[in-house]
């Protein structure tokens, strides 16, 4: 025999005060995986890599201190034909302006590393924004531009940094692979530790003025072309609205 139930108004009440918790819970679980704002930017995370099905990664330089390798890392990516992206401090622009003018002129993107290249999460609010128009103001001094991609000094960060600089209209841009030629390593450690880590929408960390880092990427660069990666500016890499960014800081288009 069919029976039929008839609720009545209060448990149907409770039934629905029941799911929306469920809904709610469900909601808070997902979004803590990717957090985003109306705006498409991620709310605490640096871009640490693109999530990507394309063999295109970027590769990265901190220009902090001195031009003494120019000439000679500006020549292999020339023969190689790549494009990289140099994150320069508004110290490095003000001794070096004709260095980073032809950093621009070549084809390379010139991007924000600070002014004065100070740990960011031991400043004040003002002297983080302070930081960062500054070395904008002087990039766009020489070259004509505002891209407005930031990377920390240090790598160091801490939520205040990335949302004051959100809220600058500025991206933040770390690595998800560290060449850590600032070490000295060898060229062939140098080498090994970016093939062994490379992959599909990679940002690879090098400094210019590091003692191998032009003699690994001579060796290095052709290897990862014959496994069939495609260099780009970080700036061509990233999406620059419209994404996610997870708590590991991979970037994805949604």
């Amino acid at each position: 025999m069919l029976k039929i139930f008839v609720l009545s108004k209060d448990t149907v009440i409770i039934y629905g005060l029941v799911i929306l918790v469920l809904v709610g819970m469900f909601t808070v679980g997902t979004m803590s995986e990717s957090v985003i704002t109306n705006a498409g930017v991620p709310s605490s995370v640096p871009i640490y890599r693109v999530n990507t099905d394309e063999k295109k990664i970027a590769l990265t330089f901190d220009a902090a201190w001195d031009d003494a390798d120019t000439d000679e890392l500006m020549a292999v990516l020339d023969e190689n034909g790549v494009k990289a992206s140099f994150f320069v401090v508004g110290g490095f622009i003000d001794r070096y302006p004709e260095t980073v003018k032809r950093f621009h002129d070549s084809g390379h993107e010139v991007l924000n590393h600070s002014d004065t290249h100070l740990h960011m999460s031991q400043l004040s609010k003002e002297q983080m924004l302070k930081e960062m128009n500054d070395c904008e103001e002087k990039i766009k001094n020489v070259t004509g531009e505002s891209k407005k991609l930031f990377r920390a000094p240090y790598g160091d960060y801490n939520e205040d940094v990335v949302s004051l600089a959100q809220d600058a209209g500025y991206l933040v841009i770390q690595w998800d692979v560290d060449s850590l030629d600032w070490k000295d390593l060898s060229t062939e450690e140098i080498s090994a530790r970016v093939n062994g880590n490379v992959k599909n929408g990679s940002i690879m960390l090098f400094h210019n003025g590091a003692k191998n880092t032009v003699a690994a990427l001579k060796s290095l660069i052709p290897k990862l072309k014959e496994k069939g990666y495609e260099f780009v500016r970080v700036g061509d890499l990233i999406y620059h609205s419209d994404f996610t960014v997870d708590k590991n800081g991979e970037q994805s288009a949604y």
